[in-house]
C-alpha cells in the first residue's frame, strides 16, 4: 500500500510539473504572438525617425550613380493591410531619394520567385519579402548569388529568420525604413535535397544525379565551392528537419495558425508526445556514418525559436557552417520535461550533462550532411513540410545570400 501510495504521489507531482511548464510555455506563446499582431497593428499616425542617407556607387565619370528603386513581393494572405504597406514603401522611398518601388502581390501559383525574378530583371536596388517564412524562402531563392540584399516585412506565423537578425518588430515603419536604409550583411543559406520513398519518385531532371552531400566537415578538408541550385534542392534559412518538428508541423491546420499564430504548433505538437523514434544514419562532412534514435533530427543555420528559446547556442548564421541537432527523450512525458529544461538552460549558458538524464541532444558541425532514415518521414523546411523522403542530402552555401539589417 505504501508503495502504491508513493508512486501515487509522484506522479502527482510529474503531472503538476509538466502543467507548470505547459502554463510556462503558453504564456511565453502568447506573449509574442501579442507583440507580433501589436507591430502589425501599428497606427498610421505613427512619426517615421529620421533616415540616413544611402550611399551610392559611382559612374565611370565620377559622378554619383542612381540607386535603382525598391521591390515589394508582398504575400496578401499574410499582410493584414496591403494598401497601408504600399503607401509608406513609396513614401519611404521619395524621403531617401529612391524612385518610386516597384510592388509586386504573390498568388498561389506564383509564391514569391518569379516576382524576386522580375525585380531583379528591372534593376531594383533591394527586394523586400513581405510575408510568412514560405514568402521569404521564395524571395531569397531568386537572389542567392546575385548580391542584390533582401530586406523583410515579416508577417507570418514564426518570422524566425527576422528574429535572428534581430529586426525591428516593433512597427511595420521600423521595418520599411530599416529594408531601405539598412546595413547589408552577408549570411549563410543552406539547401536541403529529400530522396523521397520509391512509390512517390519520379524520373530525374539531369542535375538531379549530382551529390549535394559532397563537401568538407567542421574539421576538414577545403572550404566547398558554390554549387548551383539543383531543381529537387530546397532552400531554408533557418532550420530544417524531421521527426517530431516535421510531424506537428504536418498536422497544424492552417486556419488555426491564422487565428492563433505559432501557439497552434504548440497544442498540435501534444499529440505527438509519444509517437515513436526515429531510426537513421547520419555522415557529416567526410565523417564516419553513425546510427542514431532520435525524436527530431535538426540542420540549423541559426538556433533561435520563439519566446528567446535558443535550442542550438552555436549557431551562426554566417559562419559557413551547419549546425545539426539530433534530439532524443526517454520516459514520455518526464523526458519531455527534461528536454524543456535543458533547453532553457543551455540558453542561459548552462551545458554541462546531468546524471541519469532522460533527455539528451547531441551537437554536430559540418558543411554538409547526409542521411538514410529506416522509413518514410515527413520532413520541413523553415516550417514547411516539402514532403516524405528516405534519404536526406543537406550543404551550406556560405555567404549566399546578402540581407538587410539595422544599422
Amino acid at each position: 500500500m505504501a508503495y502504491r501510495e508513493h508512486m501515487l504521489h509522484a506522479a502527482l507531482a510529474l503531472g503538476i510539473i509538466a502543467t507548470a511548464l505547459a502554463a510556462i510555455a503558453l504564456v511565453l506563446a502568447v506573449e509574442t504572438y501579442r507583440a507580433q499582431r501589436s507591430a502589425l497593428a501599428a497606427p498610421r499616425t505613427q512619426a517615421p525617425r529620421a533616415l540616413p542617407v544611402l550611399p551610392r556607387s559611382v559612374d565611370d565619370d565620377g559622378s554619383p550613380a542612381a540607386l535603382g528603386p525598391a521591390a515589394f513581393v508582398i504575400n496578401p494572405t499574410k499582410v493584414a493591410d496591403v494598401a497601408r504597406l504600399e503607401e509608406m514603401a513609396r513614401t519611404t522611398s521619395r524621403e531617401l531619394g529612391l524612385p518610386d518601388p516597384l510592388l509586386f502581390l504573390t498568388t498561389a501559383e506564383e509564391p514569391g520567385r518569379a516576382q524576386a525574378a522580375e525585380a531583379i530583371s528591372r534593376g531594383a536596388s533591394v527586394v523586400v519579402a513581405a510575408g510568412g517564412d514560405g514568402t521569404v524562402r521564395e524571395v531569397a531563392r531568386s537572389l542567392v548569388r546575385t548580391g542584390i540584399p533582401m530586406g523583410l516585412i515579416p508577417s507570418g506565423t514564426g518570422n524566425l529568420l527576422a528574429r535572428n537578425l534581430d529586426l525591428p518588430l516593433d512597427t511595420v515603419t521600423s521595418l520599411v525604413q530599416t529594408a531601405l536604409s539598412g546595413r547589408d550583411m552577408a549570411m549563410d543559406a543552406a539547401w536541403l535535397r529529400l530522396v523521397p520513398p520509391p512509390a512517390e519518385r519520379r524520373d530525374p531532371d539531369p542535375g538531379d544525379e549530382a551529390d549535394a552531400s559532397d563537401g568538407s566537415d567542421a574539421e576538414t578538408g577545403p572550404d566547398p565551392e558554390p554549387t548551383p541550385a539543383q531543381p529537387s534542392e530546397h532552400l531554408f534559412l533557418v532550420m530544417a528537419g524531421t521527426g517530431f518538428d516535421a510531424a506537428t508541423m504536418a498536422d497544424t491546420d492552417e486556419g488555426l495558425k491564422r487565428r492563433i499564430g505559432w501557439v497552434a504548433y504548440f497544442l498540435r505538437a501534444v499529440r505527438h508526445l509519444g509517437a515513436r523514434r526515429t531510426r537513421l544514419a547520419m555522415k557529416v562532412g567526410h565523417g564516419s556514418w553513425r546510427t542514431y534514435r532520435v525524436r527530431t533530427l535538426l540542420f540549423a543555420n541559426c538556433g533561435r525559436l520563439p519566446a528567446g528559446i535558443v535550442l542550438l547556442p552555436d549557431a551562426e548564421i554566417d559562419d559557413g557552417y551547419l549546425d545539426i541537432a539530433a534530439v532524443d527523450t526517454r520516459g514520455w512525458l518526464f523526458g519531455w520535461v527534461s528536454l524543456f529544461w535543458r533547453v532553457m538552460l543551455q540558453g542561459l549558458g548552462w551545458r554541462r550533462e546531468m546524471p541519469y538524464d532522460a533527455a539528451s541532444i547531441d551537437f554536430l558541425r559540418g558543411r554538409t550532411a547526409t542521411v538514410a532514415l529506416d522509413q518514410p518521414e515527413p520532413v520541413q523546411v523553415d516550417g514547411d513540410v516539402v514532403g516524405e523522403a528516405v534519404e536526406l542530402h543537406v550543404r551550406i552555401e556560405e555567404s549566399g545570400l546578402v540581407v538587410r539589417v539595422r544599422r
